[in-house]
């Protein structure tokens, strides 16, 4: 496995982490807790979607554009197709994830009504759907274009290419601590 997918597949275990840290405290009724969980995967996820768009798409794009055949791993027009499916799954997540900071943001932290409950587990629903459609995606992305960019790359582009997405990894947003980000809590 190469660097850069070996980033990335860390990454999406991370998310997935917090993702079950949110699921728990959304069954224990936490508010408090189930909005940072939410907004720790919601940013997690926004920074680890900003390095595949900036970084991994347009390197494998380009290399299929500029080398010609890879039939070995794929054709322009698959990996076009494939990237332009990720894309779309990277906007329902931010959108769905959004929505559901909107309504938690909504709640109060402390006493929970009948009618929190039942928004609560709403949400719930939501996060599970987007937990049931990241892991289709993250297959995909493991399977596909992250080992096309270790094919069809060379060593020295896959370098650089690991650097560029661990950088933009690890540009947190300021609200977040290290330890938070690192999701060491």
């Amino acid at each position: 496995m190469s660097k850069e997918e070996q980033i990335l597949s860390d990454d999406h275990d991370a998310v997935s982490e917090v993702l079950k840290q949110l699921l728990t405290a959304l069954d224990n009724q936490d508010v408090q807790t189930s909005y940072a969980r939410l907004d720790l995967v919601w940013a997690r996820l926004a920074i680890h979607i900003r390095a595949e768009h900036l970084h991994l798409f347009p390197a494998v794009i380009d290399r299929l554009t500029k080398a010609g055949d890879y039939a070995l791993v794929t054709d322009l027009s698959e990996a076009q197709t494939i990237v332009e499916h990720l894309r779309t799954d990277h906007d329902f997540f931010m959108r769905q994830l959004g929505g559901a900071i909107g309504i938690l943001r909504a709640l109060p932290n402390e006493i929970v009504t009948a009618r929190d409950e039942a928004t609560l587990v709403a949400v719930r629903d939501d996060v599970l759907q987007i937990t049931a459609r990241l892991v289709t995606h993250n297959e995909i992305e493991e399977s596909q274009i992250y080992r096309w960019s270790s094919t069809i790359l060379t060593k020295s582009e896959q370098l650089e290419l690991a650097a560029r997405i661990n950088a933009e990894l690890e540009n947190r947003p300021p609200r977040f601590s290290a330890e938070v980000w690192a999701n060491r809590l």
